[in-house]
């Protein structure tokens, strides 16, 4: 339970999402679904219950901070610093694992381009953009640069807050596109929608509304009236 100000913000929820499963979550705002997020990848605790990292209790062992580093990210907002390159903001998925003078180091000189350069192609980007700025990017391409990131952190289990939100509608194609193939096996994806209608790529849907598991299955068991159900009115 992720206790709230007037109710739960998440209650009695018991999911697991296995490697290679690419899972959507749904519900309407308010119902939870950035809270679980975060639960997921450590910046919440809850208050009761518990929740495992790759067979591993979250909350304990040394391990810890290795183990949130196989859990990356994308936010709405992509947390991409403007003044850095694309080199340095994708050497950024390493800090959690970097000793400090190679973080240092990163801000003056370029660091394993050939690495840097992998990921960018894996997101569909030109490796000739790693000496360019961020902010002299577009769009578009700053969402694979945060994508790229990622995969230079090395995530196993890739996370996404409604990335497609602001996106218009060839872009959000594409990027979700690439998100399903980036998280196929041996990754695992979890990515929060705005939009039932495009759950159809994705193994399995996880429906929530006030903070309570409404649907947990397959897309094509997603009907009408349970889409209803998910964004009535509290």
């Amino acid at each position: 339970m992720v206790p709230g100000r007037q109710r739960p913000r998440l209650n009695n929820l018991n999911l697991q999402l296995n490697r290679g499963e690419r899972v959507a979550l749904l519900g309407a705002s308010g119902a939870g679904k950035s809270t679980l997020l975060a639960v997921a990848n450590g910046l919440i605790k809850p208050a009761c219950g518990a929740v495992y990292w790759f067979g591993e209790n979250a909350s304990s062992g040394k391990r810890r901070q290795r183990q949130q580093a196989r859990i990356g990210t994308l936010w709405q907002d992509l947390r991409l610093v403007e003044e850095l390159s694309v080199q340095q903001s994708l050497n950024c998925g390493r800090l959690a694992v970097w000793p400090w003078p190679l973080v240092l180091l990163n801000l003056f000189m370029p660091l394993e381009t050939n690495a840097c350069a992998k990921v960018l192609s894996e997101v569909e980007l030109d490796p000739d953009l790693l000496a360019v700025p961020v902010k002299q990017l577009s769009g578009g391409q700053r969402q694979r640069v945060a994508l790229a990131r990622l995969l230079r952190q090395g995530a196993e289990l890739l996370l996404a807050d409604e990335p497609l939100a602001q996106l218009d509608p060839p872009l959000a194609a594409r990027l979700l596109e690439l998100l399903l193939e980036l998280g196929a096996a041996p990754r695992s994806l979890l990515l929060s929608l705005h939009r039932p209608d495009l759950v159809q790529g994705f193994d399995r849907v996880i429906g929530l509304r006030n903070g309570e598991l409404l649907f947990d299955g397959n897309p094509k068991s997603l009907s009408a009236e349970l889409i209803n159900d998910l964004y009535a009115q509290n």
